[in-house]
């Protein structure tokens, strides 16, 4: 209310209240605007109130979905962190799952059905290009003395550190695996008869410089080797056996050293 409004006020209010006008015909009808002014005034604070009331519900109404937004927006936030950790850990399960189809446990390596199917693909491979090649199956020298005398945790260190051996010896394109129990399967592509034993050389020669805690050092680690070159006229599984012909006879012939089957 502006000062000439209250100047006004307090004027009809003082009229109102000064018994020398109780008479006057005019009095009656300005009492009456009086009250009447009043109850609207009244009426305007009334209105006014509600307004803010109803303002100030909207912004608490607006706030609340504000808030709710937010919580609903850091629910979905935690389920996006939570599926991408869950499809993180599916993808990391998957792969362990297809490094344990094709890999051996205990030493790392390829294993015999992932070896098996490689030179298979490798006989194909060399059928179509002409290339040679060459298949080695190695076999650890006296592993069950190893086993019987220092037992088998001691053997299965052994036997990791053969395969890394084996596995560090490889030329580059080379792939050794698992085959069996103490025994090696060594993928040879593009290698000649007379180039694989030199291959098979060096693969000795790594395995007689490997040291396992627990095994006396006089007793040294070593392995034979047989080696064969694939025909085009045979199977793949032919050659292998050609292979082990070659490796029992390397063990017949003191063990520690390449035979090779023509």
């Amino acid at each position: 209310m502006n000062a000439a409004a209250g100047e006004l006020d307090r004027k009809i209010e003082a009229l109102l209240a000064d018994p020398a006008w109780l008479d006057h015909p005019l009095r009656e009808a300005l009492a009456a605007l009086w009250e009447r002014y009043l109850a609207q005034l009244h009426r305007l604070d009334r209105i006014a109130s509600l307004s803010d009331r109803f303002q100030a519900l909207v912004r608490d109404r607006d706030l609340t979905r504000t808030e709710q937004f937010e919580k609903r927006l850091r629910q979905v936030e935690k389920m996006t962190r939570i599926s991408d950790g869950y499809q993180e850990m599916m993808r990391e399960l998957n792969l362990q799952l297809q490094q344990a189809s094709t890999h051996d446990l205990l030493t790392g390596l390829p294993n015999r059905r992932f070896l098996a199917e490689r030179l298979k693909q490798e006989a194909e491979r060399s059928r179509r290009s002409g290339e040679p090649l060459c298949v080695a199956l190695a076999d650890v020298d006296r592993f069950k003395h190893v086993n019987d005398s220092w037992g088998h945790e001691v053997g299965d260190i052994a036997l990791r550190a053969v395969a890394q051996a084996m596995d560090r010896a490889l030329r580059e394109g080379d792939l050794c695996g698992r085959w069996g129990g103490e025994e090696f399967l060594v993928i040879l592509p593009a290698t000649r008869l007379d180039d694989a034993m030199p291959a098979a050389e060096r693969i000795l020669d790594a395995v007689r410089d490997v040291r396992v805690e627990g095994i006396p050092a006089e007793h040294r680690i070593t392995i034979s080797i047989g080696v064969a070159q694939w025909s085009a006229q045979e199977r793949p599984e032919a050659t292998l056996a050609r292979a082990d012909v070659a490796l029992f006879e390397a063990k017949g012939n003191g063990r520690d050293r390449v035979m090779a089957l023509t």
